[in-house]
């Protein structure tokens, strides 16, 4: 587990934080948003597990999210969103209705029982602790937050998978635009650089990495189970953006993970990304789509760089060194 100072915090507003169980392997990240931002989802996994997309559609009323949430715990993660909402409305930060405050909390959940004690998931306490412990001055990445039980090459099977992270880039402009991610990556498939593979199914004797794909073009044999990989993520911005705008932002932040992740968007995946615009500069969508998807990009190569090993899974440099 790494930590660094990061370009994200260029982004006013934004805090994250999070909660961990490292011993049962699970846990939640939270994006923090107190003054609200515009927000969107793309979903293109087949076995998503969200809370609160239908709002983010661009012909639906509300307009700003308070929180986003990415956690462990397949579906019964999602009771840890109830935490994120308890914190921030006793703190007083919500959509105002003339009768109480009410804190739009979304997000996605990934399942990471095969790794760690398969009857763990991220509680209301946990999102609570995540939310409170929210802050602009460091973020970890690795085996911490909803990166905490992530596995990835899981095509041959859940014995020769590889350990992977949680994974956080950003990129500024020199006129003060930035534009960053924050992607749990828990794929079927492999990590890729172009053609070259870097990190996921491992061969039969666990010494190396094999490609996935190549096992799937080759007509050999896979083992999936469905709904157990999924990668989620977040693209956020201080570009100023529509909802509409949003969802497209969201939506080209998947090419950042077609690329990276080999194969993805599978019937096996629920891969979700969400974006997340300050409205502090002027921006073309276009440019931050394009700027979003390498973000994506380059985030899940660190998920995977900055994982260490466990729940019985070898981490990329436990592999690349021997």
């Amino acid at each position: 587990m790494t930590t660094q100072r990061h370009k994200l915090f260029a982004i006013s507003g934004l805090a994250i934080g999070h909660a961990s169980d490292l011993e049962r392997l699970t846990g939640v990240t939270v994006l923090r948003f107190d003054q609200g931002v515009t927000a969107g989802v793309d979903v293109r996994g087949a076995a998503p597990g969200t809370r609160e997309t239908e709002l983010l559609r661009p012909e639906n009323l509300v307009n700003s999210v308070h929180a986003i949430v990415l956690c462990g715990g397949s579906a019964l993660g999602l009771e840890s969103m109830n935490g994120v909402s308890r914190c921030l409305e006793e703190q007083g930060i919500g959509l105002p209705t003339g009768f109480a405050r009410i804190p739009i909390v979304t997000g996605a959940v990934l399942f990471d029982q095969s790794v760690g004690d398969a009857s763990a998931r991220p509680s209301e306490q946990m999102g609570y602790e995540a939310t409170r412990l929210a802050c602009r001055q460091d973020i970890e990445e690795g085996n911490v937050g909803a990166g905490t039980g992530a596995s990835i090459g899981k095509i041959a099977g859940f014995d020769r998978a590889t350990k992977s992270g949680i994974g956080c880039y950003a990129i500024k402009l020199r006129r003060g635009l930035v534009v960053g991610a924050v992607v749990a990556v828990n794929a079927w498939g492999d990590v890729v650089t172009g053609e070259k593979l870097i990190a996921g199914t491992r061969s039969e004797d666990g010494q190396r990495f094999v490609s996935g794909m190549d096992i799937l073009m080759n007509d050999q044999t896979v083992q999936a189970l469905p709904g157990a990989n999924t990668t989620i993520g977040v693209v956020v911005t201080n570009g100023k953006l529509t909802k509409a705008q949003a969802l497209k932002l969201a939506q080209m932040g998947h090419d950042g993970l077609s690329r990276a992740i080999r194969p993805a968007h599978s019937m096996y995946d629920g891969d979700t990304i969400f974006s997340a615009a300050t409205g502090e500069v002027d921006a073309d969508v276009n440019v931050l789509g394009i700027m979003g998807a390498e973000a994506v990009e380059q985030a899940i190569r660190r998920a995977v760089y900055t994982a260490t090993a466990a729940g019985g899974l070898p981490a990329i440099h436990d592999i690349c060194a021997k």
